[in-house]
């Protein structure tokens, strides 16, 4: 997940972009490093802004941050799991997704200038300059916006760059009060005027059918009822992120396994333990290894959709902070999500079916919370977990 400041939208003008560019426009295009998270909250406000503006055409420029010259990493970058999902989103137009190096790179910025664009937004966060010297080369004569903080009187360079753009989103320090669901509506409400309710920030997520026909197919083959001839729940554990400082040892996805059999709430589920490509063989080994009844291993390996549908189809998902816990709110699925506090603006919005599991302290990592405060979380009903274990609110009772 990228990590956005927040903005206040009272401070930025009542709307950025006049209206008259807008009735003008036939196309716009959109400039954003989107991880799953991102285009989870995301999404509602592309088709808030599909519904304001049916005449304008949007495309979207993923733009790959890790972009690289080391061709060894291309094949990986190249097939981002978020592309996936965007293709079979009829708000967008067209899609940009070939950034990964700088060759490709170039390739993508011609094609992207012959647009001749007459509205071009960036929501890059990181490297502004970068993004703000990049939208006005795709349009040099289009009305463009990026992202903005401030800068030093001496930093000439900077100056330049911000000052060719026709408009800024003002960035300012974070407010952790602000989901980040809040964040990019007050962008768009800043851009374009449009507000979008609260009750439209919940994720959605239509799975097609043939992937949820390819779960299906895959619980029978494991012997499992498909969820809606199920008489036993069927559990989804998740405990890999990309950075491995915020994943969970898989030594307690086991022990956690065991103590849910042993739990007479969950004695007969069974449970699917979701697996990084990459962590496969040696997530097998460690599964096979603990000689876990009714437990299977599951990994995304073909194709995006494969690991929604999985959870679709379950009846319970304990995961990291990672995009599953934002998937799980998109298939109205309950989770337990296991959190840093340092991030609480990501939490999953819909409070109604999650329970969070913060760290101990502050600046730990997801390693540091223990299996005994899990099951201490899973025997509270969905959404009236409280957002502390029984041991942190001790601590703040005898620190207050």
């Amino acid at each position: 997940m990228t990590q956005p400041d927040q903005n206040s939208a009272a401070a930025m003008l009542p709307q950025t972009i006049p209206a008259e560019i807008l009735q003008k426009a036939d196309k716009i295009l959109f400039v954003a490093h989107l991880a799953l998270g991102d285009f989870t909250y995301m999404q509602a406000c592309f088709k808030a802004f599909a519904e304001a503006y049916p005449h304008i055409k949007i495309h979207l420029w993923v733009d790959e941050v890790r972009r690289t010259w080391d061709f060894r990493q291309w094949k990986h970058l190249q097939k981002y799991v978020v592309f996936d999902w965007l293709q079979t989103c009829p708000m967008f137009d067209k899609l940009y997704t070939r950034t990964y190096s700088p060759l490709v790179l170039r390739e993508t910025m011609r094609e992207a200038r012959a647009e001749n664009y007459p509205i071009v937004v960036s929501f890059g966060l990181a490297r502004r300059p970068m993004y703000a010297k990049m939208v006005r080369r795709i349009s040099p004569k289009g009305f463009v916006v990026a992202m903005t903080k401030r800068v030093r009187f001496y930093d000439f360079r900077k100056h330049l760059i911000y000052g060719a753009l026709d408009a800024a989103i003002p960035v300012y320090s974070q407010d952790r009060t602000l989901h980040v669901s809040d964040v990019y509506a007050n962008w768009f409400k800043g851009l374009f005027g449009i507000e979008v309710p609260k009750d439209q920030r919940v994720p959605t997520m239509d799975v097609p059918q043939q992937w949820q026909d390819g779960a299906v197919q895959q619980l029978q083959q494991w012997g499992v009822a498909p969820k809606a001839a199920r008489s036993r729940p069927l559990v989804f554990l998740n405990a890999f992120a990309k950075p491995p400082e915020r994943s969970w040892p898989v030594v307690n996805v086991t022990d956690l396994i065991k103590r849910m059999q042993a739990d007479p709430k969950w004695a007969e589920a069974d449970f699917i333990v979701n697996s990084l490509p990459e962590l496969w063989e040696s997530t097998q080994s460690q599964i096979q290894a603990a000689a876990l009844p009714r437990t299977r291993l599951f990994s995304a390996h073909d194709h995006f959709f494969q690991l929604p549908a999985m959870l679709q189809q379950s009846d319970l998902i304990i995961t990291v902070e990672t995009s599953i816990m934002h998937l799980a709110n998109a298939v109205r699925v309950p989770v337990v999500a296991m959190m840093r506090q340092i991030n609480p603006e990501w939490a999953p919005i819909d409070a109604a079916n999650t329970n969070i599991v913060y760290t101990p302290e502050h600046d730990d990592w997801i390693n540091k919370i223990s299996v005994d405060t899990v099951m201490e979380f899973l025997q509270l009903p969905m959404g009236a977990a409280p957002r502390f274990t029984s041991l942190q609110l001790q601590r703040m009772k005898m620190a207050g």
